[in-house]
């Protein structure tokens, strides 16, 4: 069974949210793999760009550090996640019933990605479950998906989700994002057993998680 990728939001940070996310993603009761968005360190790559002019391209490998910073913080809540900065560590840590969270520079560090502010961990997340065959993504945001139109063009639209996701998102890739509902339902059915969210697809319908 392949993992599922999950990409905590780096707009958790600091919150009770990336604390009752780390609580439901540690009790999971099926293979997973954490994703950290960028949060406060991507926020301050932001802002030194405009005071500094550094190009884009400096930006974006700043910002995948920014993701790892947060991934340390993740990771070191609960002794069942563990940091991982390749496949082969993903892997050995999932063989051992731990919680991979994802260290991005090295495995991005040569790969044809666009150094850009329309790729953020969302995209990221995408580019990681291509390649290691993951079927199923969960983002798990602040906002409920419920509260915007069906499909993935609305989200992006709407700014829930980067611009590169759908090019970076296999066409065989289920893609659920999870809101703080889904939060607070997840949190009274514990351990999670399920994907939580909603289901949404270039042209999907809303539908219930699946079951791992």
């Amino acid at each position: 069974m392949t993992p599922l990728v999950v990409k905590l939001g780096g707009s958790t940070a600091g919150r009770i949210e990336m604390e009752q996310w780390i609580t439901v993603l540690a009790s999971a009761t099926f293979p997973l793999v954490i994703v950290p968005g960028g949060g406060p360190f991507a926020d301050q790559v932001r802002s030194s760009q405009r005071e500094m002019h550094f190009s884009d391209a400096a930006a974006h490998e700043m910002a995948i550090l920014a993701m790892e910073q947060f991934g340390i913080v993740i990771a070191e809540r609960h002794p069942r996640l563990q940091p991982a900065r390749s496949i082969g560590e993903l892997e050995a840590i999932l063989v051992e019933g731990g919680v991979p969270v994802w260290l991005p520079s090295q495995m991005t560090r040569n790969a044809d990605i666009a150094p850009s502010w329309d790729i953020t961990s969302d995209s990221l997340a995408a580019w990681l479950s291509r390649q290691i065959g993951g079927r199923h993504l969960l983002l798990c945001k602040q906002v409920d998906p419920e509260a915007f139109p069906e499909g993935l063009q609305a989200l992006v639209d709407n700014g829930v989700v980067d611009a590169m996701l759908p090019e970076l998102l296999g066409e065989e890739t289920s893609l659920y994002i999870a809101g703080p509902s889904s939060l607070r339902s997840q949190l009274m059915e514990l351990p999670m057993s399920r994907i939580p969210g909603r289901r949404v697809g270039m042209h999907a319908k809303a539908g219930g998680g699946d079951r791992r």
